[in-house]
């Protein structure tokens, strides 16, 4: 499914016209200006899933971030803006192949971070509070409680409680099981899959981020499934091989100068990763007969 088919940024001259009208006062940064054209990335032609790839700095996030603003897409994590950001946003232009659903979104890795800190968190105050219910079973448990009035309704039904259950039934029921079922990686995939629903447009900022290989190529499969069969559409961020791999995905190369589109084997860091596989292939040979898959 498209949503968006073209996205187009201001290129040089059309920043220079911009900024030399601007008030000769001391400003810390002109961003986004001058990130995207000194790439000679001016213009976006979207497939089902598109990918921006290139190193630290090279802008794929800034644009992601950019067209995100100018769809109006839901987003959970705040991001740096400098005082041009709404003037750049709005000399950018999109052309839409349909209506943008509502559910559609912009993920980045301080979503996916902040998700896995918030379930850490709950998990610490979870524990805390098991400690505390261990002891209060202890002393429930064995203590010479004597109900006087009415007043002590709560401590008797705590005290039969402890009395007649086992210490792992008794703290069970007091308390919610512990969220934490799940490593970083899986919890990082587990957001994804809740997040992405279908039929809607989905920015992903660097979702390799705290995946495994093993989980970046579930993810894969995830998101080729999803642009396949469910009507969704993504644009991507990434420098990871296995998301560079996926099937169909048009890639700019944004280390590129200028930014061009290219097959996934063409990339700089994808070719460095061949290299060196290739350079140690003797060595993976020779200890093939050790490897069983799990």
């Amino acid at each position: 499914m498209m949503y968006i088919k073209e996205f187009s940024f201001p290129d040089q001259e059309q920043e220079f016209d911009f900024l030399i009208d601007v008030k000769r006062t001391c400003y810390d940064s002109f961003y986004p200006f001058k990130v995207l054209s000194s790439k000679g990335f001016m213009e976006m032609v979207f497939e089902p899933v598109t990918i921006l790839y290139g190193g630290n700095g090279s802008g794929k996030t800034t644009a992601l971030n950019v067209i995100a603003e100018k769809l109006e897409l839901s987003r959970e994590s705040r991001f740096n803006q400098s005082s041009f950001y709404p003037d750049y946003v709005q000399m950018c232009h999109v052309q839409q192949a349909a209506e943008i659903p509502e559910q559609s979104r912009i993920i980045t890795s301080d979503d996916v971070f902040d998700y896995m800190l918030d379930i850490r968190t709950l998990n610490e105050g979870i524990d805390q509070k098991r400690e505390e219910l261990f002891t209060e079973y202890v002393e429930a448990k064995y203590s010479s409680f004597q109900m006087k009035s009415m007043a002590d309704y709560e401590q008797l039904k705590k005290v039969n409680a402890a009395r007649s259950k086992s210490q792992s039934r008794f703290v069970r029921q007091e308390l919610m099981d512990n969220v934490r079922e799940w490593s970083n990686g899986e919890s990082a995939f587990k957001y994804f899959t809740e997040k992405i629903v279908d039929n809607g447009l989905y920015l992903l900022d660097e979702p390799e981020n705290s995946l495994s290989p093993k989980r970046q190529m579930e993810l894969v499969q995830f998101i080729e499934d999803s642009a396949r069969f469910f009507g969704c559409q993504f644009v991507i961020a990434t420098h990871s091989p296995f998301l560079l791999s996926m099937r169909g995905a048009k890639i700019y190369d944004l280390d590129a100068s200028p930014a061009a589109v290219k097959k996934w084997t063409e990339l700089e860091n994808v070719r460095a990763y061949y290299d060196f596989f290739k350079q140690h292939d003797d060595q993976f040979k020779k200890n093939a007969y050790n490897f069983s898959p799990k």
